[in-house]
């Protein structure tokens, strides 16, 4: 038994693993699962707490470093414990993974941007909605590269609005307390339906090589995404409407490989990354084990939203979904 189900009750974790234990699911995810207007979700809010190692997160049978997602949250939605960064394993590439569909080998420095169009591209054409809608927010500046792509027939256009690093691209990061009030000062004026936000910890921490700073910005971030996740349930615009996603843009090196001071090959470390969905359309209180990445994230978000994104390579998260 994975060590992340202790957590959940005991009838129900039978259950979950029953119905979930097909290591692999297909899906024609070219047609929609139902069609879009069936759907209670109307926002999407993802959150990535970057470069955290799965072994402090659900890979840590007390889940010590994250009491408040596997605390409060956990049995309010699901939990995949077979989640993976595929390509590579960089800050800007994993984040391009998410908004993209696409794994792509970016400069990490904030000096290209992506070949491929976003979601916040794809669902402000399909939607025809403004900038507003929809809202990159970041402690890292460099992925302000990210709101746009090479492709000329997306180039400059139906980008989303951004506040990144301290004033944009080039400006330098800021502290995760900062990006906290951005992020609440925009879903409350701007009431956007497609947010990403990236905190920066643990991964600035962990890049000090002190593991204790590491593991403090571990408990930082999980505080931070409880206080994300409790302003979406009691906001009149967001309750009961919007789904969540938190992940990982990917993970840090096996102690035998480098240890958890950097990050960037193809070990287990780097490419195993903490998952966890929550909304209105998707199961409760359950555990999977079935192997998924971050490619799929912008696939189940088009889906949700109900906007097409046919230039893309993950699939659609369908055991997420209430049957």
């Amino acid at each position: 038994m994975n060590l992340a189900y202790r957590f959940l009750p005991t009838i129900l974790l039978l259950i979950v693993f029953t119905a979930c234990s097909n290591s692999s699911i297909e899906t024609d995810d070219s047609t929609p699962i139902y069609p879009p207007n069936n759907y209670k979700t109307k926002n999407v809010v993802v959150i990535i707490m970057d470069g955290a190692r799965y072994s402090e997160t659900w890979g840590d049978i007390t889940q010590q470093y994250i009491p408040k997602i596997s605390g409060q949250l956990a049995s309010k939605g699901i939990i995949n414990t077979s989640f993976y960064n595929n390509g590579p394993t960089w800050t800007i590439s994993g984040h391009a993974a998410i908004t993209t569909g696409h794994y792509q080998d970016l400069n990490n420095s904030g000096k290209e941007i992506p070949k491929y169009s976003s979601i916040f591209q794809n669902f402000r054409k399909a939607k025809n909605v403004k900038a507003a809608s929809t809202w990159m927010i970041s402690s890292k500046d460099k992925l302000e590269v990210l709101n746009n792509c090479v492709d000329s027939n997306w180039k400059n256009k139906y980008q989303p609005n951004t506040n990144c690093g301290v004033n944009g691209l080039g400006s330098g990061y800021r502290e995760d307390a900062v990006t906290f009030e951005k992020i609440l000062e925009i879903l409350t004026n701007d009431q956007p339906q497609l947010t990403l936000i990236n905190l920066r910890e643990p991964d600035f921490s962990g890049h000090t090589g002190n593991w204790n700073d590491y593991l403090d910005g571990l408990r930082a971030s999980d505080e931070y995404i409880y206080k994300i996740w409790q302003f979406l349930e009691n906001n009149p615009f967001y309750q009961g409407k919007t789904s969540l996603f938190i992940t990982n843009d990917h993970g840090r090196h096996l102690d035998d490989l480098g240890g958890f001071s950097s990050h960037g090959d193809d070990c287990d470390g780097c490419r195993h990354i903490l998952f966890y969905a929550h909304g209105p359309d998707f199961k409760q209180n359950a555990v999977i084990d079935i192997k998924r990445e971050l490619i799929d994230i912008p696939s189940t978000i088009a889906e949700l939203l109900g906007f097409p994104m046919p230039d893309r390579s993950g699939k659609v998260m369908t055991e997420l979904f209430l049957k």
